[in-house]
This record gives structure tokens, sequence and C-alpha cells, in this order.
């Protein structure tokens, strides 16, 4: 059984896996509807998507529809003018054919420039507060890459009162000692203030490099399954966060099936010899 916990201040019992629907942006409907089964076959009850996620929404869309009040549901614009993401917000129902999202997020929004222009007035950061004023999304959070992300993100939370953030968080970047103060930094005031905090590419291996990339991710993930055990483990024994799934339909069942069987924190040596085995290496630096 996947662990549950409140999602923030939504008052949503979501389960601690969150689909990570980016795995749907190139596969066929079949795919799409056997890989949808499979999350529900697992008692996932929160999807994340994003309008740049390729056929994404496309594909959730007659999933939605018939089971809409079942899911939690969240996607993201990357526009940063008010028109444009607003629009995209529209059609993102429109794609997955529902007339509301439980959760719209400002994607990717680590860039200063594009943090000026969101944050400004006829920004994007408006369009999400007309859209949540009119029923279209009931909260609104951040997302962001990168090792500038978690400080980026506390910035936010000083501009804005955002219901979620979305960053990554594995044991090589945990290794990057800037990058965890302003992670534990960030979840300190996400605790106080009640903001649910997603972590995503708990899986990574390492940047693809020039190796040929025979997976949908756009880093090389772990494969082996006792790797994906440890990697998933380690990330879900920290209290309070949420794990996004792998952008890889067939990848996908290990992470499940991992999450299925956590119950404690791999060891700081157990994680270090983790890491030499497979290579592993920060995706971002």
């Amino acid at each position: 059984m996947i662990p549950t916990q409140t999602f923030g201040r939504t008052g949503h019992d979501s389960t601690r896996i969150i689909f990570g629907a980016a795995a749907l942006g190139s596969v066929t409907q079949a795919e799409a509807d056997q890989t949808l089964e499979l999350i529900r076959q697992h008692g996932i009850n929160h999807i994340d998507t994003a309008a740049s996620y390729g056929d994404a929404e496309v594909r959730l869309g007659p999933f939605i529809e018939q089971h809409r009040n079942d899911y939690f549901l969240a996607t993201k614009t990357g526009e940063r003018s008010y028109q444009a993401a607003y629009d995209e917000i529209r059609q993102s129902l429109e794609k997955m054919r529902t007339d509301h999202v439980d959760l719209i997020q400002l994607h990717n929004l680590v860039d200063e420039a594009e943090w000026q222009t969101a944050f400004a007035s006829g920004g994007a950061l408006e369009a999400a507060v007309q859209a949540r004023d009119e029923g279209l999304v009931k909260y609104i959070g951040v997302t962001g890459h990168g090792v500038t992300v978690a400080s980026q993100h506390l910035r936010s939370l000083e501009q804005f009162d955002f219901d979620s953030v979305l960053l990554p968080y594995n044991f090589p970047m945990s290794q990057n000692t800037q990058y965890m103060d302003d992670f534990n930094a960030l979840a300190e005031v996400c605790q106080s203030r009640n903001v649910a905090m997603q972590t995503i590419k708990s899986i990574t291996k390492a940047p693809w490099g020039d190796k040929e990339q025979d997976a949908s991710t756009w880093y090389e993930p772990l494969r082996d399954q006792e790797a994906i055990d440890t990697a998933v483990h380690w990330v879900l024994g920290r209290p309070g966060i949420y794990l996004n799934t792998v952008g890889d339909i067939h990848i996908l069942p290990k992470v499940l099936d991992a999450a299925e069987r956590f119950s404690d924190r791999p060891s700081e040596e157990d994680m270090r010899t983790l890491a030499e085995r497979w290579d592993m290496a920060p995706l971002f630096v």
C-alpha cells in the first residue's frame, strides 16, 4: 500500500507517489490507457502534467472524463504573460475534458527575467489568480529545475502565497551543500505555511552526456529494480514530501513497485554504495 498524506492546505489526502504524466507525452492512446489503469491499480490518486508535455493532456482526456472525481489533477503553464498563460490554462482544460483542475503551476519559473515577467503586472501569475477566481483552478503552485530553484522558490513564496512547490531531490543532488541548504530552508518554510512540497528526478542516474538516449527521460535513469528501490525509498524516507514518478512508462512499474514496498530509509552508507555501483552523478551542476 502506497502511503498518503494531506497535500498541503488543500485538504486532499494524496498518495505520496504522484503520477508524472510527462510519461504520456509521446505514447499512443492505447499505451496511455494501459498506464493509467496501472496507476489506478496501485491506488495513485494524484496526477501531475503540463501543457508542454507533448500529447500528455490529450492522452489523459478520456481517463479524466471518466474518473475526474477520483483524482487530484494538476497541470502547468510555461507562459509568462497574462493572456498567453490564461489561454493555455483554458486549452489544458479542453484537452483533458474537464471544467477545472485542482492545481495550476507556473512551470519551471527559475530564470530571473522570466520570474520578473511572471510576477509583474500583466504576468502569468495574474492569469492563474483570475483562473482561480473563475473556478477554473482551485490552487496555485510553482515548479522549477536546476541548482538555484530552491532559493527562487523561497523568493516566490515571499511574493505570493503559493499552495505548492516542485523541485528536484535525489541522492546525487543532496551532495551539493548549497543546494541542500536552500532545499532545507525551503522545506522549513513549506512546513510552517502548510505548502505542499513535491520532488522530481528521484531515480536519476546521471546526465545522458554522449550516450544513446534509450528512455523517454531527459536524464539517464536507474533501471535495476534494487537500485530503484533504494533511490525511491531514500526520497520517501524524508517525511512530508512527495515523489513525482518517472517520465517513461516502461520504467514506471518499477517505481510503483518500489513505493509499494517502502518501509525504512536507506542509510548514508547504502546510498554511497548505490552511487558508486551505478556511477551516479548530479543532473544539475
